[in-house]
C-alpha cells in the first residue's frame, strides 16, 4: 500500500488528463475508462470549470453510451449552466438505462422546479417514491417536502414530514421541521399523537417530547406543554430552545419565578439575547421587583441599544417608584432614537404632570393626540393634565376635539361633564353626565377616577346610586 495515497491519487488524475488531452487532440493513448471520465467531468466540476465538464461528459457519453451515470453527470453539468430542457432530454436517456438510480429523480426534479413546473416534480417525486425503500426514499420525501413548500401547499408538506418520522422516528431534520410546520399550519392535534407514538418507542428522544411540548402551547395547553419541556430538559441539560419555550409557558400561566429559573438556564446555555433578557425584566416586573427588572432591561439595551422600547420599559420601572426625573431622562433617550411614538410622549407627559411642570406636560401630551388623534389614553392624560392646572375652559373645548376624533367614544361626554361642573355648569354637566350614563354607565369609574372629588356633589351621587339600582354600575 503506497506511504501517500494522496500523491498517488493525484498522479493517477493527473495520468487521466493527459489521456484525456490527447484524446481530444487526435493523439494516441491509453484507454480511459468510464469511471476515469466520471473522474474527469467531477475534477472540472469542482473547479467550476462547467463547459469543460460539459465536453468531458460529451466525450465519456459518446465513448460509453450505454452509462447512465455519465448522462447523469451530463445533466447535472447542464442544470448547472441552466439549460433545463436540455437537461431533462438527457435524463430520458438516462431513465432508459436505468430507472433505479435516486439521482435521476433528483435531478428531474431540479430542472422541473427551475422551469416553474412545480407541479410535474410533485407528480414525478410522489411516483419515485413507491420504487424506493430505506434511504433512498427518506431522501425523496424530503425532496417532495420541499417541493410542496416551494408552490405553497403546506398541508402536503406536514404529510411528507409526517410519513418521513413514521419510517424514521429519529430523523433529527424532519423532527426540528416538523415543530415548525406544526405551529404554521395549526395542526397541533395531529403533531401531539404523532410524538406520543414516538415517545412510546423511543422515551429518551428529547426532540420528540419539545414538538409534543410546541404542540401543546399551540392549543394553549401550557401546563401539559411544561410537563414535556421537563422531560426534554431532564434528557438534555443543555437544550436551550426548550428552555426557552420552557420559560414562556410559565409566563403564559403568570408563574413567574419559575419562567424566570427557565429563562436564565437559557442565558446559561447559549449566547445572551436581548429578547430572553427582556422576558426577564418582565418577569420581575410582574413580580414589581422593579430594580431586578430594570437591571435586565438594560443588559437587553446592552444588546439592542437601538430599540427604543428597552429605554421606555426602564422608564416605566422608574415611574412604578415615583421616581419621576429618572424616568424622565430615560424616556428622553427613548424619544431620541424615535420621535413620534405616541405612547413615549404620554409617559413624559404624565411624568412632566406629576411633577407640576405644566408646559413641559402639555407640550408632550400635545404631540401624543397629534400623532395619534384616535387614541384614548393619550387623550385622556392630555384632558386630565388641563384639569390639575385648572385649563378648565381649554378642557372644554378639547373634550369636543376628542370626541370628534375619535369616533363619538362616550368617555368624552364624560369628561366633557367633569369640565362642566369646575365651571360651576352644574346643570349643563348633569344633562351630560345623564347622556354619558344612558349610552355607558359602566364608564362611570373612569368618570370618578378622573376627579374622585366629584362624589361631594349630592345630584351626582343621587344619579349613581339610581343607575346602581338598576344593577348598571
Amino acid at each position: 500500500m503506497s506511504k501517500y495515497p494522496y500523491r498517488h491519487n493525484r498522479d493517477e488524475l493527473k495520468t487521466l488528463l493527459l489521456q484525456y488531452e490527447n484524446l481530444k487532440a487526435g493523439k494516441s493513448h491509453s484507454y480511459i475508462d468510464e469511471e476515469g471520465f466520471e473522474q474527469i467531468i467531477d475534477y472540472f466540476d469542482e473547479r467550476d470549470e462547467s463547459s469543460k465538464a460539459l465536453e468531458a461528459a460529451e466525450y465519456g457519453v459518446n465513448q460509453y453510451p450505454w452509462s447512465a451515470a455519465l448522462f447523469l453527470q451530463k445533466a447535472n453539468i447542464l442544470i448547472s449552466l441552466n439549460k433545463y430542457t436540455e437537461a431533462l432530454d438527457v435524463l430520458e436517456k438516462a431513465e432508459v438505462l436505468d430507472a433505479n438510480d435516486i439521482d435521476l429523480y433528483i435531478l428531474k426534479t431540479d430542472a422541473y422546479l427551475a422551469l416553474d413546473k412545480q407541479e410535474k416534480a410533485a407528480s414525478l417525486l410522489e411516483d419515485a417514491i413507491l420504487k424506493f425503500e430505506g434511504e433512498d426514499r427518506l431522501e425523496l420525501l424530503f425532496q417532495l417536502a420541499d417541493v410542496y413548500d416551494d408552490y405553497e401547499n403546506f398541508e402536503k408538506t406536514f404529510d411528507c414530514l409526517v410519513m418521513i418520522l413514521k419510517q424514521d422516528p429519529n430523523n433529527e431534520e424532519a423532527l426540528y421541521k416538523i415543530c415548525f410546520w406544526t405551529d404554521f399550519t395549526g395542526r397541533s392535534e395531529e403533531s401531539i399523537r404523532l410524538h406520543q407514538q414516538i415517545i412510546d418507542q423511543f422515551p429518551y428522544n428529547e426532540l420528540a417530547w419539545f414538538n409534543l411540548g410546541a404542540a401543546y402551547q399551540g392549543l394553549k395547553l401550557h401546563e401539559k406543554a411544561i410537563d414535556a419541556y421537563l422531560y426534554a430538559v431532564a434528557i438534555d441539560e443543555k437544550f436551550d430552545i426548550a428552555y426557552r419555550n420552557l420559560g414562556d409557558a410559565y409566563l403564559r400561566i403568570r408563574k413567574y419565578d419559575e419562567a424566570i429559573e427557565a429563562l436564565q438556564k437559557v442565558l446559561e446555555s447559549s449566547r445572551p439575547e436581548a429578547v430572553i433578557y427582556e422576558a426577564i425584566g418582565h418577569c420581575y416586573d410582574k413580580l414589581r421587583n422593579y430594580s431586578q427588572a430594570r437591571f435586565h432591561y438594560k443588559k437587553a439595551s446592552h444588546l439592542d441599544p437601538k430599540d427604543s422600547r428597552m429605554f421606555y420599559k426602564i422608564a416605566c420601572t422608574y415611574m412604578n417608584e415615583t421616581a419621576w426625573m429618572q424616568a424622565i431622562k430615560i424616556l428622553q433617550q427613548a424619544l431620541s432614537i424615535h420621535k413620534t411614538q405616541a405612547e413615549y410622549h404620554i409617559a413624559i407627559g404624565h411624568c412632566f404632570t406629576e411633577m407640576e411642570y405644566f408646559e413641559q406636560a402639555v407640550i408632550h401630551l400635545g404631540i401624543a393626540v397629534k400623532l395619534r388623534p384616535k387614541n384614548l389614553n393619550g387623550w385622556t392624560e392630555f384632558l386630565r393634565t388641563l384639569f390639575i392646572y385648572g385649563m378648565m375652559e381649554e378642557g372644554l373645548k378639547y373634550c369636543e376635539i376628542a370626541f370628534k376624533q375619535t369616533n363619538e367614544k362616550t368617555i368624552f361626554i364624560f369628561y366633557k361633564s367633569m369640565f362642566l361642573f369646575s365651571l360651576g355648569k352644574s346643570k349643563e354637566a348633569l344633562l351630560y353626565l345623564e347622556n354619558g350614563m344612558a349610552q355607558n354607565p359602566k364608564l362611570f369609574k373612569k368618570f370618578v377616577a378622573f376627579n374622585p372629588a366629584i362624589l361631594q356633589l349630592q345630584p351626582v351621587v343621587e344619579l349613581a346610586a339610581r343607575y346602581k339600582k338598576g344593577k348598571y354600575l
